[in-house]
């Protein structure tokens, strides 16, 4: 059962992450900060290879982020 569970929370950030990527694609801001948050969303993803709790908080925060319109500084 508890595998089940597991399952689904990879599901979850899954579809949570895609849909970031679809946000930070749609954004009209410079070029270097939509890779910066790019690459946010990269070390996200890879965390939840081997931590899917904390990605989870990691992806929340990111996404509150967005939300609230905070963005990194541009990559250059």
């Amino acid at each position: 059962m508890e595998h089940d569970g597991q399952l689904e929370l990879y599901a979850a950030v899954a579809d949570q992450l895609k849909e970031a990527h679809t946000r930070v694609r749609a954004l009209q801001v410079p070029e270097g900060v939509r890779m910066a948050l790019t690459r946010k969303l990269l070390v996200i993803t890879a965390a939840a290879k081997h931590d899917v709790a904390e990605a989870t908080r990691r992806l929340e925060r990111f996404i509150a982020d967005l939300d609230a319109g905070r963005f990194p500084e541009e990559e250059r």
